[in-house]
């Protein structure tokens, strides 16, 4: 009895520090008093066995795992062990701000570490842009994330036009708003050079026959619809004259796609083996 009751039988502390505040301040693996534990022992410690406690992390809302694991328990626990937050950025706030390449602050990174970070290895990220729906290419590769992303990150539009709409606005040779061009930017420009374009007219309408010959794109893809063209609406064409020109064509027709048919390259000359000569 003495071992408890050494100063006595009345007003025994009850608590387990009150006996144990030797084993509490000696202990070194994890040391309870630098790591400020709780001095409330049985939150880890039995009456059955005072060596083998109870308290597991992984069994907590936050297992420790790769780079925390050796960690002192101060490190994350300097205000105390309850209410601790569980999420990276309250620890690595630092970590967060101080970053240069590429600057999490001004590029408004998200503020989830783990959706880039790991705890094993914190300076090697998982994050790779290849892997996303818009892959970075050309001149993409040295932009800085604010510049597409200065909305977020979340549905961040994966079309050319989103970004480039000024571009497209602002262009007068030719003029991609009253022609009415598509904005599948893709079709012409590439992510390398903006400025060189792939896209080909098959038709010839920089030479020959038609050099000059046309305004506005509308001339010939009326209601600039790209996908279509009309021959019959230029060159001072009517259908008499057409008719009277091609009496000893084959299968002639007044109609567009026949007179593409009879002259791929624009060409006065019709292709010989569709004229039959009596």
């Amino acid at each position: 009895c003495i071992a408890c009751h050494e100063s006595g039988y009345a007003n025994t502390p009850i608590d387990c520090y009150s006996c144990h505040q030797q084993d509490y301040n000696s202990v070194d693996d994890p040391n309870h008093v630098a790591n400020n534990f709780s001095q409330d022992c049985l939150q880890c410690h039995t009456t059955n066995d005072w060596e083998n406690t109870t308290f597991d992390h992984t069994n907590t809302q936050f297992p420790l795992t790769g780079a925390h694991i050796p960690l002192e328990c101060i490190a994350c626990h300097e205000s105390g062990y309850t209410n601790t937050p569980i999420d990276c950025y309250s620890c690595h706030q630092q970590d967060y701000n101080s970053v240069d390449d590429p600057n999490h602050v001004a590029n408004n990174f998200s503020q989830d570490c783990l959706q880039c970070h790991t705890t094993s290895d914190w300076e090697t990220t998982t994050f790779d842009h290849t892997n996303t729906q818009f892959p970075l290419t050309g001149a993409h590769i040295p932009l800085e994330c604010i510049a597409c992303h200065e909305s977020g990150y979340a549905n961040t539009p994966i079309d050319c036009y989103s970004c480039h709409q000024q571009d497209y606005n602002s262009v007068q040779d030719p003029n991609h708003a009253s022609a009415g061009f598509p904005t599948d930017c893709e079709s012409c420009h590439n992510a390398v050079n903006w400025n060189q374009t792939n896209f080909n007219h098959d038709f010839p309408i920089y030479f020959g026959e038609h050099q000059g010959e046309w305004d506005l794109c509308a001339d010939c893809h009326i209601n600039n619809v790209f996908a279509t063209f009309e021959c019959i609406f230029c060159h001072e064409h009517n259908q008499a004259d057409m008719d009277d020109k091609h009496d000893e064509v084959d299968d002639y027709v007044y109609q567009s796609q026949a007179c593409y048919d009879c002259h791929p390259n624009g060409e006065k000359r019709i292709q010989l083996d569709r004229i039959r000569r009596n």
